[in-house]
């Protein structure tokens, strides 16, 4: 079964979700592993955070989900 996340699913939530996103988040030098906030944070507000592409960041995340399968 695929798995997937809404957009309003916070980064715990993901990283929880699929463990391989935690490849993702870390590639893109963001800390949200451990983090209090990443309960919190949406993939926008994460994206925003760190000045990173909300887009790709989306896209790189469901993709290492989906491939995680």
């Amino acid at each position: 079964m695929k798995r997937n996340f809404s957009d309003d699913a916070t980064m715990d939530e993901i990283m929880r979700m699929s463990p391989a996103a935690i490849r993702i988040v870390l590639q893109n030098g963001m800390l949200c592993v451990g983090c209090p906030i990443a309960s919190f944070h949406t993939i926008s507000d994460a994206a925003r955070e760190h000045e990173l592409d909300e887009e790709q960041l989306s896209c790189d995340l469901r993709t290492a989900i989906g491939n995680s399968d």
